[in-house]
């Protein structure tokens, strides 16, 4: 590695030069490309007819479209069955099932970066007995048009409204049947899941945490707390009023909540962009939607320049106000990439703080 890196720069080389590693399968939540999960299974508890790394979308796109479940309501009746009811019942005296990771890589939310490159932490967490979905979904295309005053002409611009909220919930209220549907009888507790997320998907998966928190009336609430074990964020965009104060991964937060407009199509007037983004912040922001209830772990290097302690720590104090206590795992002299990659001592404190919730 060049000794003229830069710390930031060596890590980040370290955490993106690993071989993508193959996943047992991918499977669809929905029709659009964006709408797969990947899933990563310790030993061999796959369906004995879907080879490792094949695609298979058997959810119906009535059910899986986005939005099509927002309020958790269940699939369709024997969506998933089949592969179910053909499997034996556990053995009495069987081992208990394997926990579910559900990963949710970052990027800022732009389409250059995908769920790939998070899969040697997923492979890594596989190979330590846990069962990993690597989820994705819809990010910001290149940005033209009006979009380009924000993200800068033929950049990424940040997420895609309300896609990338849409698909987030989605894949989630998909996921235990479509991992039943893969896997032996009763081998993944696919019903509450530890939900993992590095950046902006440390966003999703605290924002995931709290739909029932949500608005009256919003698409993505959930009319109950969520079944999960609980969650791990990791150099979280936990906090959307201080990433937007630091301008965090080049105003990706501004980018992400933006009113999106077609080319010669009158945008929203000052107050009314105002009156938008004050209703999109209440619907998004992880710090606005405390108490979750749901048992949360920060992981936060200390040295993070791309999405500083700061951040991390707004959010820790937020949810204290509110009555719920965070954890908040700070590796001192790491940046922004260690977290997830699996050659790190910091990739050992993130199993050990999922494993610890299992």
């Amino acid at each position: 590695m060049n000794p003229a890196m830069t710390r930031a720069e060596r890590e980040e080389a370290s955490a993106f030069g690993h071989a993508e590693a193959p996943p047992t399968a991918t499977v669809g939540y929905g029709p659009h490309p964006d709408q797969v999960v990947d899933l990563f299974l310790p030993g061999s508890r796959a369906v004995p007819d879907l080879q490792a790394g094949s695609e298979s979308r058997a959810v119906p796109e009535s059910w899986a479209a986005p939005g099509s479940r927002a309020g958790g309501g269940a699939p369709p009746a024997g969506a998933a069955a089949r592969v179910i009811a053909d499997s034996p019942p556990p053995a009495p005296g069987a081992a208990p099932p394997v926990p579910l990771v559900v990963l949710f890589h970052g990027g800022a939310w732009r389409a250059p970066y995908d769920r790939r490159h998070l899969s040697p932490l997923a492979a890594y967490l596989a190979g330590h007995g846990l069962a990993v979905a690597s989820v994705e979904y819809r990010r910001g295309p290149l940005a033209d048009g009006p979009a380009a005053s924000a993200a800068g002409p033929g950049q990424p611009r940040a997420g895609r409204w309300p896609e990338t909220f849409d698909d987030i919930a989605a894949a989630l209220d998909a996921l235990p049947a479509l991992v039943r549907a893969r896997v032996r009888w009763a081998d993944v507790d696919a019903d509450r899941p530890v939900l993992v997320g590095h950046s902006a998907g440390g966003h999703a998966v605290l924002w995931a945490a709290a739909r029932h928190r949500l608005p009256v009336g919003s698409r993505w609430r959930l009319p109950a707390p969520p079944a999960l074990r609980g969650v791990v964020g990791l150099a979280a965009i936990a906090d959307f009023g201080t990433a937007r104060a630091l301008g965090v991964c080049s105003h990706a937060v501004d980018q992400l909540l933006a009113p999106h407009h077609p080319p010669a199509t009158p945008g929203p007037g000052p107050a009314e962009h105002v009156a938008l983004l004050a209703h999109r912040l209440a619907c998004t922001d992880p710090s606005a939607l405390v108490p979750s209830g749901v048992p949360t772990t920060l992981v936060q290097g200390g040295a993070d320049i791309d999405v500083p302690p700061a951040v991390a720590e707004a959010f820790v104090a937020a949810a204290a106000r509110a009555g719920q206590r965070v954890r908040l795992v700070r590796v001192e002299g790491v940046g922004h990439f260690p977290p997830i990659d699996p050659a790190t001592t910091t990739a050992r404190t993130v199993l050990a703080e999922i494993t610890r919730l299992t």
